[in-house]
C-alpha cells in the first residue's frame, strides 16, 4: 500500500479522534468505542464513523432567528415562574399540583409548555384510527400537515395519498413529510398526482442518489397529522397494511394512538413545522404558527407535548420517563416493542420495585427484529429477579408506547425505551395529567393481560442454552441497536 495513503489515513483518523475527544460531546462509553473502532478498523472505521458517527450540530439545528427564538423561550419562561410562584392552574388542580415537578422538568428541558384545554380520543386498533383520520381529512377546509417515518406503497399508502390529492384539488394545503429511511420504498412518482395539484411533499434527511444515506442513524421517528390547526393525531401508527392487522408475519397489530382537539394542537402543530422548515428550508413563520389560538372551549385535559432528538443537548424524552417512574407511589404499567434501557431507566424501575410499587412491563412475545427482541427480554428477565410483572403480548404484535402512572399520569407518543429513541431518532410523546385518561391506558394494559402470557421467573431461569447465547450477544449489541 503505498505510503502516502497511509500517512493521509493516519493524519485522518488522529483528526476524527481529536474531534470525538475534544469537540463531540458524548458519553465516555461512546466516546471509547469510536476511538477503538478507528484505531483497529480504520478504513471502515472511518466509512463507519462517515454514516453512523457523525452527531448533528445542537445549537439553532431549525435555524430559528432570534426573534422566533425569544418568542418561544418568553412564553417558557412565563408559564415557569408561574409555576414556581404557585400562582398558575397547578395550584388549583391537585393533580397539576402533586406532579409539578415532573411539569416543570419538561417544561424547562424540552419547552413543553402545558395546555389544559384539550380534548383526547383514544385508538388501540389501526382500523378505528385511520378511519377516523380519513373522516378528519375529508372534512379539512383550509390545511392539512401529515409526517410518518414509515408510508408504505400499498392499499392504506395510497388511500391516503389519493384522500390528500383530493382536498389539495378542493384548494386545501396539504403538506407531507416522510423518513427516507423508513419510507425507503416511497419514490417521487408516487406522490406526482399530488403534487400536481399543489400539494407539497419532502422526504427527512433524504438520500444520496436514493443510494448513499449519511444519517442512517437519525432519523425521524415521528408520526403527526394536524388539520386546520383544529385537530392532531399523535402515537404509535405507521402507514400500512401492517397496522391495521392484515399482514400474516405480524397478525393482529396493537398499537396506540390520540386524537387531540384543543391547545396542545398549536404546540404539535409547530413541532411539524420546526421539521418541516428544516427539511425544505422555507420559513413558514413560526410565531404564527405556536401563536394559532383556537377558538373552541374543547375540554379541561392537560398535556405536554415533549419532543426530542439528536440535536437536543439533553435526552427529554429519557428524563422524562426516569422522572415518571421516580414519581410513582402505586404502579407502573409499560407497553412497549423494544425495551434495551439505559442504566437510568433500568435503576429507576429497579428502585421503584424495591419500594413496593406494582410494576407491568409488557412486550411483544414475537420479534420483528430479532436481535432486538432477544435483548428486550434479557433485560425484562433482570427486572424479572426483582419482582417485576412481565408479560408477553400474544394476541399479534404490541407496538404501543405508553407508560402509566399511578392510574394518574400517561405517556403516549413515538417513543421506544431504547438509546436509538432517546439519543438518535427524533421523537415526540403527549404526556396526559388526567385520571381519565391514565385509567382508559391502564384498562387498555388490563384488556391486553388477557391476550398475554406471564413469563415467570422460574420458566425465564430455565429457559434453553442457545437462548441465554442469543440474549448475551444481544445484549453486548444492545447500545447500537
Amino acid at each position: 500500500m503505498d505510503i502516502n495513503f497511509l500517512t493521509i489515513l493516519l493524519i485522518v483518523n488522529i483528526l476524527l479522534a481529536g474531534v470525538l475527544i475534544f469537540i463531540e460531546k458524548r458519553d465516555v462509553a461512546a466516546t471509547w468505542a469510536w476511538l477503538m473502532i478507528l484505531l483497529f478498523i480504520p478504513i471502515l472505521g472511518f466509512l463507519l464513523y462517515l454514516f453512523l458517527g457523525r452527531q448533528l450540530k445542537q445549537k439553532n439545528f431549525y435555524h430559528l432567528s432570534n426573534k422566533e427564538r425569544s418568542y418561544l423561550q418568553l412564553a417558557v419562561t412565563d408559564q415557569a415562574n408561574k409555576i414556581s410562584n404557585d400562582q398558575s392552574f397547578c395550584r388549583q388542580d391537585k393533580l397539576l399540583s402533586k406532579h409539578s415537578h415532573l411539569i416543570m422538568m419538561n417544561l424547562k428541558s424540552a419547552n413543553a409548555l402545558l395546555t389544559t384545554e384539550n380534548e383526547i380520543q383514544t385508538f388501540s386498533d389501526g382500523h378505528q384510527k385511520f378511519n377516523s383520520l380519513f373522516r378528519d381529512i375529508q372534512l379539512a377546509k383550509k390545511e392539512i400537515n401529515i409526517q410518518y417515518y414509515i408510508i408504505q406503497r400499498d392499499s392504506l399508502g395510497k388511500r391516503l395519498r389519493d384522500e390528500l390529492t383530493k382536498k389539495a384539488e378542493e384548494g386545501v394545503k396539504v403538506r407531507v413529510l416522510y423518513d427516507d429511511i423508513g419510507s425507503k420504498r416511497i419514490t417521487p412518482s408516487f406522490f406526482k398526482e399530488l403534487v400536481k395539484h399543489g400539494g407539497e411533499v419532502k422526504a427527512f434527511f433524504p438520500s444520496f442518489l436514493r443510494l448513499i444515506n449519511f444519517r442512517l442513524n437519525n432519523r425521524n421517528h415521528r408520526k403527526l397529522c394536524i388539520i386546520d390547526g383544529r385537530i392532531a393525531y399523535i402515537g404509535g401508527f405507521n402507514v400500512g397494511e401492517e397496522y391495521l392487522g392484515i399482514d400474516r408475519k405480524f397478525g393482529y397489530w396493537r398499537d396506540t394512538h390520540f386524537r387531540i382537539k384543543g391547545e396542545s394542537v398549536n404546540q404539535i402543530q409547530g413541532r411539524f413545522i420546526l421539521d418541516w422548515q428544516q427539511a425544505t428550508k422555507q420559513n413558514l413563520h413560526i410565531i404564527e404558527e405556536f401563536a394559532f389560538n383556537n377558538d373552541e372551549n374543547i375540554g379541561s385535559t392537560p398535556i405536554q407535548i415533549v419532543a426530542s432528538g439528536p440535536n437536543s443537548e439533553t435526552e427529554h424524552l429519557k428524563n422524562m420517563y426516569v422522572k415518571l417512574i421516580m414519581s410513582a407511589k402505586k404502579s407502573i404499567y409499560i407497553q412497549t416493542p423494544y425495551f434495551i434501557p439505559d442504566a437510568s431507566i433500568m435503576d429507576a424501575c429497579k428502585i421503584a420495585i424495591l419500594s413496593g410499587i406494582d410494576v407491568r412491563l409488557m412486550i411483544p412475545s414475537k420479534p420483528d427484529h430479532p436481535f432486538v427482541y432477544w435483548a428486550t427480554l434479557s433485560y425484562a428477565g433482570e427486572l424479572l429477579s426483582y419482582g417485576a410483572k412481565i408479560l408477553l403480548y400474544e394476541n399479534g404484535f404490541l407496538h404501543a408506547k405508553t407508560i402509566v402512572v399511578d392510574q394518574e399520569v400517561a405517556s403516549v407518543g413515538t417513543t421506544n425505551i431504547d438509546t436509538r429513541s432517546f439519543k438518535l431518532n427524533f421523537e415526540i410523546n403527549a404526556i396526559v395529567y388526567s385520571e381519565k385518561e391514565a385509567s382508559e391506558l391502564q384498562n387498555f394494559f388490563l384488556f391486553d393481560s388477557k391476550h398475554s402470557r406471564e413469563l415467570t421467573l422460574e420458566t425465564y431461569q430455565e429457559r434453553a442454552i442457545f437462548i441465554r447465547i442469543k440474549e448475551a450477544i444481544s445484549r453486548l449489541l444492545s447500545p447500537i441497536l
